[in-house]
């Protein structure tokens, strides 16, 4: 089975909350705990979501050649 860090969608999760950590380093300080939080949060959840939906999708493939293959 493949690891998710060779998933392309992965890939480009983990490079857009780079680019999320990069533009809101920009924005002013009183909104650190505002939008900059939440923006960095989200970023970063959906890698995570990828990590830990990988396992469950190649068990869902690997169910169904087994069920084909009559196992």
């Amino acid at each position: 089975m493949k690891s998710h860090k060779d998933l392309d969608v992965w890939k480009k999760a983990v490079d857009l909350s780079v680019n999320i950590y990069s533009v809101t380093e920009q924005f002013p300080r009183d909104e650190i705990y505002g939008m900059t939080s939440q923006m960095r949060r989200a970023a970063v959840s959906v890698a995570s979501t990828i990590v830990q939906d990988a396992p469950l999708h190649a068990y869902s493939a690997l169910k169904g050649e087994c069920t084909r293959c009559g196992l």
